[in-house]
């Protein structure tokens, strides 16, 4: 891992090594404050323990990178513990523990291709699509003439998730929806 990283090339989700462990990069912000050295905020979060927390660098201070890549996978299942994937390419199969895919898991069907992220060739965490579409399964029933609009209501998805629908949802609609911030894009 020789390849160096400084605060000035930070992006969102890149990771870095510090103090012998791997961490991703939440957010960061570069301050340049009227008075002294500019200075980096960032929030980070470790990879082995999915701790996050927030550190302050000087600015240009340099980091060793981390080699990251992403595979397309096959969700398989979950059994409570692990979640269970197979890679696309090589149909070699691996789990990752149930705990650090939570907020994934509800927008994931058996059977859907996922990208999972492997951080020095061992597979670390899932990124998700932009949009999945998924069909809603229990909701209040629409009333005609309900048209108000940011108006909204729970809606239970096949996959268990429970995301905010316009009152004009209802149950067997198709709905594409983002799983990374959780909400309703639009009918599929």
């Amino acid at each position: 891992m020789a390849d160096q990283v400084d605060t000035n090339s930070f992006k969102n989700g890149m990771h870095i090594e510090l103090d012998g462990k791997v961490w991703r990069i939440v957010e960061f912000q570069h301050v340049k404050p009227g008075k002294g050295g500019a200075f980096v905020r960032t929030k980070l979060k470790g990879l082995d323990n999915g701790a996050v927390v927030d550190r302050t660098f000087r600015a240009g201070e340099k980091f060793p990178r981390v080699h990251t890549e992403t595979k397309n996978v096959q969700y398989l299942y979950d059994d409570g513990g692990e979640v269970h994937f197979m890679d696309t390419e090589s149909y070699e199969q691996f789990a990752l523990p149930h705990s650090d895919l939570e907020d994934e898991l509800p927008f994931m069907q058996p059977n859907a291709t996922v990208q999972v992220l492997a951080v020095d060739g061992k597979p670390s965490s899932v990124s998700m699509p932009a949009s999945v579409e998924l069909a809603v399964v229990e909701t209040e029933p629409g009333v005609k003439g309900d048209t108000v609009s940011n108006v909204t209501k729970p809606a239970t998805l096949e996959t268990g998730a429970v995301i905010q629908v316009p009152l004009f949802v209802n149950v067997g609609d198709r709905l594409k929806v983002d799983p990374r911030e959780k909400r309703y894009i639009s009918r599929a």
